[in-house]
């Protein structure tokens, strides 16, 4: 890992932006962090437009996590920002701009190959991240996962030992393997769904959250859209991580 920039955001939050095997992310920090008393750490998804896009919304998650006393950081998703194109999930994401402008339905085929080559490159890479961030001074477990595409949050709940609770948002498509694998998750989640959200399969995410495996789980449902996440909605997330991970 090589920080390549630092900043301070206020109320001691110190921002830093590093590359790791050349995919850039980003690391937030609060003041209690430090080598004597490392802090929990939260990673936090996001969707597939960029971290230059994404910024002001994860800087924002960041800020309200280090007063709750979390580091939090983020990596670039591949074939986003400035990483190279994958050409596998531009043709999916034309063959579904196509379905939705003919008014046809999106089939699993196009699901399938939207999400699943993204999760076979991004879960390892974000537990690549997660042995450089918990190698630093000040950071320690627990690990939440929190947002982002919810089949990769459900892949690495199941695959990554060092994540204690995640917080999901059903606001992505799902492939139907990742059904099987979400009987897998054992770990505690909050699950956030916008009851209206226009491009989100509700009755998928209302059987998605019943197949978890986890013996704690809880669904938020909130009426509005994709974007219109109330802001109470944050608040129990964080005191949902809060619980889990402090």
């Amino acid at each position: 890992m090589r920080f390549t920039s630092e900043q301070p955001l206020g109320d001691g939050v110190l921002e830093r932006a590093f590359t790791l095997d050349g995919i850039p992310g980003i690391l937030w920090t609060p003041a209690t962090a430090v080598a004597s008393a490392p802090v929990p750490l939260i990673l936090l998804g996001h969707p597939t437009l960029g971290l230059r896009r994404m910024y002001p919304r994860l800087a924002a998650r960041a800020r309200h996590a280090a007063a709750d006393g979390f580091a939090t950081a983020t990596v670039e998703l591949p074939g986003s920002g400035d990483r190279p194109r994958l050409p596998v999930l531009e043709q999916a994401r034309a063959d579904l701009r196509r379905a939705k402008e003919t008014g046809r339905p999106v089939d699993e085929e196009i699901i399938d190959a939207l999400v699943l080559p993204l999760v076979e490159e991004a879960v390892p890479e974000w537990q690549a991240a997660l042995d450089a961030l918990l190698a630093l001074p000040g950071i320690g477990g627990p690990v939440g996962y929190s947002g982002g595409v919810i089949s990769v949050g459900v892949r690495l709940a199941v695959v990554e030992p060092r994540i204690a609770a995640a917080g999901l948002f059903a606001g992505s498509l799902v492939p139907r393997v990742m059904f099987e694998e979400a009987r897998r998750v054992t770990v505690p989640l909050h699950v956030l769904l916008q009851w209206d959200d226009e491009g989100n399969d509700r009755q998928a995410a209302l059987d998605l959250f019943d197949a978890f495996g986890s013996q704690e789980k809880s669904l938020h449902a909130n009426m509005g859209g994709h974007t219109g996440v109330p802001q109470f909605a944050g608040e129990a997330a964080a005191r949902f991580f809060t619980r889990h991970l402090k």
